[in-house]
């Protein structure tokens, strides 16, 4: 059932994947055009979502100093998938519920409603996110991006425009967006769907590893759901996890420390 409050994410969304359509027509490619959403991709989808959202605020796998944390945290922002906090939060309780009624993104409603169906109702969970978050609700920058996440688009844009007209704004704001919120869907609905279990959760999480591919490790979600704390996705051999990779180069520099494993 769709919740009259959801009207505006169904909006936006429709809005965003129209825009994201409209910048497929020819007059709108340049190699400046894919550039722009292939470097916004990598900024946004790893630096934010997975290394920044997901394996530094959700699940604390590492440290880092507290401006580095907020650059990332920036980065996660710039994908408009909730601010730092709310996403965390809603990931948190997706683990601890995982593949049950109260997780958000319940595989066993059905594939569509784990990747995008659950948005557009009034789920728990979002309005439960605060109180799985003290520790980032205690940082001000980060309640303020959870504010003001969507919004931070606009300078991004303006910036975008007057590197290369309204194609680099077409191809690095919307077709990226869309970009990224499907590959990040993909987690909560391909890689709870296909794939192998070698370690017997009770979920239905599975290895994936075209979902790996375009996630920058994320799609090794069996090995995630086993150790969730690990920085490290991509555990056995042949295992391609890009996301570790960063943290390695971090570690190196000094500036990830606390790295867990397990």
């Amino acid at each position: 059932m769709i919740i009259k409050r959801t009207w505006p994410t169904i909006i936006f969304m429709a809005v965003v994947h129209v825009l994201a359509g409209y910048a497929l027509f020819p007059q709108f490619w340049s190699w400046g055009s894919f550039w722009s959403l292939f470097i916004l991709y990598w900024v946004t989808a790893c630096w934010g979502v997975t290394l920044g959202y997901h394996r530094l605020l959700s699940h604390r796998a590492f440290s880092v100093p507290i401006w580095l944390a907020r650059f990332f945290a920036t980065c996660g922002a710039l994908s408009a998938e909730y601010g730092p906090i709310t996403w965390a939060g809603i990931h948190r309780q997706h683990h601890k519920y995982s593949d049950t009624d109260p997780d958000p993104h319940d595989m066993n409603k059905g594939f569509w409603w784990s990747h995008i169906g659950w948005m557009f109702v009034d789920v728990p969970a979002e309005k439960e996110a605060y109180r799985y978050t003290a520790d980032l609700r205690r940082d001000p920058y980060f309640r303020w991006l959870d504010k003001w996440f969507l919004f931070l688009q606009i300078p991004l844009g303006l910036t975008l425009y007057l590197l290369g007209g309204w194609s680099y704004v077409l191809w690095g704001i919307f077709l990226r967006l869309v970009v990224v919120y499907h590959v990040t869907w993909l987690v909560n609905s391909a890689t709870h769907t296909w794939g192998e279990r070698p370690f017997d959760t009770e979920d239905n999480s599975r290895n994936n590893k075209w979902v790996a591919i375009l996630t920058f490790g994320e799609g090794w979600h069996n090995n995630h759901h086993a150790y969730p704390s690990s920085a490290k996705q991509g555990m056995f051999r042949g295992q391609i996890d890009l996301t570790w990779y960063h943290i390695v180069v971090l570690k190196k520099l000094g500036l990830a420390k606390n790295v867990r494993l397990s």
